[in-house]
């Protein structure tokens, strides 16, 4: 969602950097760990290497025997979490972090990507509090939270989720994805009207097709102008999926907060399906389908990329 918060999860996802910075740290910066090689750390750089070279499941069993040589080492639970968070298997990756917290409740990112996990399985409420330690951790990082707002929305704390996407604002002023999403936690806990004129103002955001989705909720172009700038220019086949996508998750959310629930689910169902991202707001477009229309079946399985 985020342009600026977007970037540096992003980069955390590439598993390389995130070891590197969540996880070595602890063994070489923090003079934790003995800095004799042991058989974690020859294990864990096994994994590591072999996650590098797509074998996931041995990535898997080399982490798993390295937590069995150090049970008390968060630095193990932390890996294999986030193997299994990449390989979208979120309840073995909550499982995972709930160890890490047990050995080290003040890692931060642990919470932050619990909270995380949480929200991909509906979890809204578990979410938010995994969110708002995240916070407590690091409080410069609040203003960065859009994760959090969205959670707030789906629990229905519209006016918290309000006050969050204002504060993002503050750091990401061109991110169209925030001002709707202040515009529905505005008009869930007032009114469309109201909602539409307390629409933030985005100038910048150059993703296809965001500035028509902010004319859309502005009341300024109708829902086909949308489409017609996702399909422009005859894109390469999965950037134009991404513009679908993007483009059927935000007509998605306009017909739903304007009352129209046959296409609301119609745009939704494509987002989460046909054009799924694999992504945390193609994890949003899945909950939002499981959360507003419980028995309608996707093509979209849990916590499953395309």
């Amino acid at each position: 969602m985020s342009q600026t918060f977007a970037r540096m999860r992003r980069l955390n996802s590439r598993f390389w950097t995130f070891f590197v910075v969540a996880g070595l740290s602890w063994l070489e910066v923090g003079n934790v760990w003995s800095a004799e090689k042991s058989r974690f750390g020859e294990l864990s750089d096994q994994a590591k290497v072999a996650y590098a070279n797509g074998k996931r499941d041995e990535a898997v069993t080399l982490v798993t025997q390295a937590i069995e040589a150090e049970p008390k080492n968060p630095h193990g639970y932390f890996v294999r979490a986030r193997f299994h968070e990449e390989s979208h298997e979120s309840a073995k990756a909550i499982s995972d972090y709930d160890q890490v917290l047990k050995l080290d409740p003040r890692l931060a990112d642990a919470w932050q990507h619990r909270g995380g996990e949480h929200f991909k399985l509906g979890h809204i409420k578990e979410s938010i509090s995994d969110f708002d330690k995240f916070i407590e951790l690091m409080p410069q990082q609040a203003p960065y939270h859009w994760q959090r707002g969205i959670s707030l929305y789906y629990a229905g704390r519209f006016e918290d989720g309000r006050k969050q996407f204002e504060s993002h604002q503050t750091v990401n002023p061109n991110d169209v994805e925030n001002a709707v999403w202040h515009f529905l936690c505005v008009a869930r806990s007032a009114s469309v009207e109201k909602a539409r004129a307390a629409l933030l103002p985005i100038k910048g955001d150059a993703r296809v097709p965001m500035m028509e989705v902010h004319a859309l909720f502005a009341d300024k172009v109708k829902p086909e102008a949308v489409l017609k700038a996702a399909g422009a220019g005859s894109p390469p086949t999965l950037r134009l999926n991404r513009h679908l996508f993007y483009a059927n998750l935000y007509l998605g959310l306009y017909f739903e907060v304007i009352g129209d629930d046959k296409q609301a689910r119609e745009h939704i169902t494509k987002a989460a399906g046909e054009y799924q991202t694999g992504d945390y707001m193609g994890d949003v477009a899945r909950v939002h389908l499981q959360l507003r229309w419980p028995k309608e079946k996707s093509s979209a399985k849990e916590n499953k990329s395309p």
